[in-house]
């Protein structure tokens, strides 16, 4: 899969304006889907306070966290009218960003500097480019031009948050090569190294947030 940096910075115009919570935002995409799920990359603690280096990978988590997404993007590209058009947020503070081309950014909140680009998603060949073995996570987000689904993979999480059409999500979870669950996206999901896991309780707000709407260039507006 060969992917163009993007000069036109449009096609991200709704994620950028969206009204969407910011920890939603950036862990399930915008509130605009019949149903959400995560794809696991790891599985859930099972104990308050547990850390991630205590889990033992069951066979499914045993690929790279760029293929588990390169997988999930192969179902996801028969839900879409332009397989031919998705497009790759890149954030570029997770560092390897060698590979990325020289162009301009979008801020997401807490995640300023994104990369834009753009390829062919029914080529998804090993997880290529920024897929890759050596980016250690799929890239911040994912959708496809109609916009029929998203795919969101913030670097706190230890899984991708997913929205899309609700048949769409039922064949995420019957596939026997990733780990989808289906989740609301509005709840506090399960976390490693946290207090709880009682999903009611919300994550807090990062410092200096003021309530209103995320824009473009990277500040809240009431």
């Amino acid at each position: 899969m060969t992917l163009q940096r993007c000069t036109d910075l449009s096609a991200a115009d709704w994620i950028i304006g969206s009204e969407t919570p910011w920890w939603q935002l950036v862990t399930f995409g915008p509130d605009a889907f019949e149903a959400s799920a995560r794809l696991r990359l790891i599985p859930d603690p099972t104990a308050p306070g547990q850390h991630e280096g205590d889990v033992e990978d069951e066979p499914v988590h045993l690929a790279s966290e760029g293929e588990w997404g390169a997988r999930a993007l192969r179902v996801l590209t028969r839900w879409t009218a332009t397989p031919e058009r998705v497009y790759f947020a890149v954030w570029l503070g997770d560092g390897n960003t060698d590979d990325i081309p020289p162009g301009p950014t979008f801020d997401l909140p807490e995640r300023p500097e994104c990369a834009l680009l753009a390829g062919d998603g029914s080529d998804l060949e090993e997880g290529r480019s920024v897929l890759s073995e050596r980016r250690r996570r799929p890239p911040a987000m994912v959708w496809p031009a109609d916009r029929a689904w998203v795919m969101a993979c913030d670097v706190d999480p230890h899984w991708a948050g997913i929205g899309a059409p609700r048949d769409a999500v039922g064949e995420l979870m019957a596939a026997p090569d990733i780990d989808v669950v289906p989740a609301d996206p509005r709840a506090r999901q399960p976390e490693y190294d946290g207090p709880s896991l009682d999903a009611t309780v919300r994550p807090p707000l990062p410092p200096g947030f003021r309530p209103g709407v995320y824009r473009h260039p990277g500040v809240y507006r009431p």
